[in-house]
């Protein structure tokens, strides 16, 4: 299933593509069923992973980038069912494709998995931030079309981009409804963070510095989610808001993850 899981990836990405550059019938009319059909596939991989080696599949950086892959596609299958926009797949998917060709390509069992990568609550935290951070790839996602339709528009260029995609409102829409739901992952990773963490390692601290990034993402997205309720956000500044939310995340993953932070390293 690691190998046929990038193929099976290729093949939605293949199909998305070819209904929105092709504007093929059958394609159009399968890739939904064909999407949650590999999101099932994918969930039952990881959870047969998780019984047979008898731990959360987030304990290396290869496991981690299979679950991404799987938060990818299922975040953007929540967003084009509430939307009912399905032209914006292509664009999102490939993301997940090559997520998932990274993980089956490099990815190895560790010999010996400390006992706390063993934990539930530890498989909980992690994917639960990681769905979160998927969510905010996918609102950078729709806000770089967003601006990209945009400029379109005002150079009065009608080709491709503005035939196919959905119109700007449905793309803001798009990308508050991932803003939404990188908001509750994002809430549920740090609660469980809060009670589980101190618990699990000796030198956590609420100062790490990961950790208040992380809070830091989520607190400007309550804003923006609350600033966007009371009709204070819209159109651009929505897009800014998640393209900037999307720089961030990527920063606090990498430069404080990496040379900053204390017990987040562990993985």
């Amino acid at each position: 299933m690691n190998i046929a899981l990038p193929f099976f990836y290729f093949a939605i990405v293949w199909i998305y593509g070819k209904a929105f550059f092709s504007d093929l019938q059958w394609a159009r009319r399968i890739k939904s069923a064909l999407l949650l059909t590999l999101i099932i596939v994918h969930l039952v991989y990881l959870l047969a992973r998780t019984i047979v080696l008898n731990h959360p599949p987030v304990t290396t950086i290869f496991e981690i980038m299979s679950v991404l892959a799987l938060s990818v596609a299922t975040a953007y299958a929540v967003i084009e069912r509430r939307s009912r926009a399905k032209e914006t797949g292509y664009f999102i998917l490939v993301i997940a494709f090559f997520f998932q060709l990274g993980s089956s390509v490099f990815i190895r069992d560790l010999t010996e998995v400390p006992q706390v990568l063993r934990s539930n609550w530890f498989g909980l935290h992690v994917a639960s931030a990681l769905i979160g951070y998927s969510a905010i790839t996918i609102s950078a996602v729709y806000g770089f079309l967003y601006l990209m339709l945009y400029h379109e528009i005002k150079a009065n260029r009608f080709g491709v981009i503005y035939k196919k995609l959905p119109n700007l409102e449905t793309l803001e829409k798009m990308s508050f409804i991932a803003i939404t739901l990188a908001f509750g992952f994002l809430t549920l990773a740090i609660i469980v963070g809060f009670f589980w963490l101190p618990r699990a390692f000796t030198d956590f601290s609420y100062s790490d510095p990961k950790l208040i990034g992380t809070v830091f993402i989520w607190a400007l997205y309550g804003v923006g989610i609350f600033a966007k309720k009371t009709g204070e956000l819209r159109g651009r500044k929505v897009m800014i808001l998640s393209i900037f939310g999307f720089a961030f995340a990527i920063f606090s993953m990498t430069i404080i993850n990496m040379f900053f932070s204390g017990f987040h390293r562990f993985h």
